[in-house]
């Protein structure tokens, strides 16, 4: 390559080691520096440098066009050469695109983990010199799309013995009103027993519909294999479950069973049911939780009876995981898993506030999702899933009647 002499104006010099503003003499002296550098390669491609007779000459130069590069000292305006007959190639602003690249994947990750854009474009000019307005960081972060959209379409391969699904309500601006918004989020359990995120999506309520139109579109992507759905007992989600799970047991989350039970509780008698329940729960076998409800059912009949009416309705349905081996109970008596990812939603969420619409929505959580399935994938099994299949050999899973 050709040699480089860099020469330096007096007066750059000057400001250098005179000037309290330390970043722009810098700048300026960078900007010398590249621009002399880019007439240098110039001059190497051409074969000749500028106005030189020269047999090794292959081309002609046609002026410069600015191109800008903010730096940690300031935004530099470099004179990009142009070629008559041909084009000009350097590998000057490679460095450049890549710290470009990086920072605005860095910005996006700022957004997805609950940095607000505000907060973001603070960061950026502090360290860039640049300011980014709100809208720009919003313009950056749609760069997620793709790769959420690849992610909630892609194919399921695998069989997913246990679904956990539930909804969180989040706000979004439509047609300059703000509604809530169901977002609908399913977790599965592989047969190698790892948990992947099977898909989300976004709904206006937890209708029958919606859910049915959710479990259609997983299973329309590969969803099979499925013996055990838990999610709490909310009425749509659960009749879309029985319609597109024919062959599934239901598992009610017994945590918002107990919630529920103890809401109809009088206050003075909450420890007692909550401690019968858990005994309830944690049974050996169905025939003990069956004895231990009708002992618990006598004892509050007069003092708490709605309770003791939800205890009843609804005790099938909770104790369903009883058909299961005692080791993999534990973990899917409750779809305590997913509300561990929902308060992860959460705290993202409480920094948005409302989503500007529900494109926005999709990208920033289908993003905060792709990196915990990426983490699960990655970590170790929820369950190990041998025994489970050695005993599905021989039983049936089906709801405790």
């Amino acid at each position: 390559m050709t040699q480089i002499n860099i020469t330096l104006e007096t007066e750059i010099l000057h400001g250098l080691f005179t000037s309290n503003g330390k970043d722009e003499a810098f700048s300026k002296l960078l900007e010398c520096i590249l621009n002399q550098v880019l007439n240098a390669q110039a001059a190497e491609q051409v074969g000749a440098e500028r106005y030189e007779r020269s047999e090794n000459r292959n081309g002609y130069r046609n002026g410069f066009r600015m191109r800008s590069i903010t730096t940690r000292v300031g935004t530099l305006e470099l004179q990009l050469p142009r070629l008559r007959d041909g084009k000009f190639s350097t590998a000057l602003f490679h460095r450049y695109q890549r710290s470009e690249q990086a920072l605005v994947l860095a910005m996006m990750e700022m957004v997805v983990n609950g940095v607000s854009t505000r907060k973001v474009s603070a960061i950026t000019e502090e360290l860039c010199g640049k300011q980014f307005s709100k809208s720009t960081v919003s313009d950056l972060c749609k760069g997620l799309d793709p790769v959420v959209s690849e992610f909630r379409n892609r194919k399921l391969t695998s069989k997913y013995p246990f679904v956990i699904v539930d909804a969180l309500y989040t706000k979004v601006r439509e047609n300059n009103h703000v509604r809530s918004k169901g977002f609908l989020v399913a977790i599965g359990v592989r047969e190698d027993g790892k948990r992947e995120i099977l898909g989300f999506s976004v709904a206006d309520s937890e209708s029958e519909t919606s859910w049915s139109e959710f479990f259609a579109s997983l299973k329309a992507r590969g969803l099979t294999g499925v013996d055990l759905v838990v999610s709490d007992n909310h009425g749509g989600l659960v009749a879309a479950v029985k319609k597109q799970f024919h062959n599934a047991s239901w598992q009610r989350c017994q945590t918002h069973f107990s919630r529920n039970v103890l809401d109809k509780t009088p206050k003075k008698l909450q420890p007692e049911i909550k401690q019968c329940l858990k005994e309830i729960y944690t049974a050996s076998k169905i025939e003990i939780a069956r004895s231990l409800r009708d002992e618990m059912i006598e004892t509050y009949a007069e003092t708490a009876p709605k309770a003791m009416d939800v205890v009843e309705q609804g005790f099938d349905d909770v104790m369903a995981v009883m058909s299961l081996p005692i080791k993999y109970r534990k973990r899917l008596r409750t779809s305590n898993s997913i509300e561990r990812l929902n308060q992860e939603i959460r705290r993202r969420e409480r920094v948005i506030r409302i989503f500007p619409n529900e494109a926005s929505l999709l990208r920033l959580i289908g993003a905060l999702l792709i990196e915990q399935d990426e983490k699960w994938s990655s970590g170790k099994k929820y369950l190990s899933m041998e025994e489970y299949y050695q005993f599905r050999s021989t039983h049936r899973i089906t709801a405790v009647a």
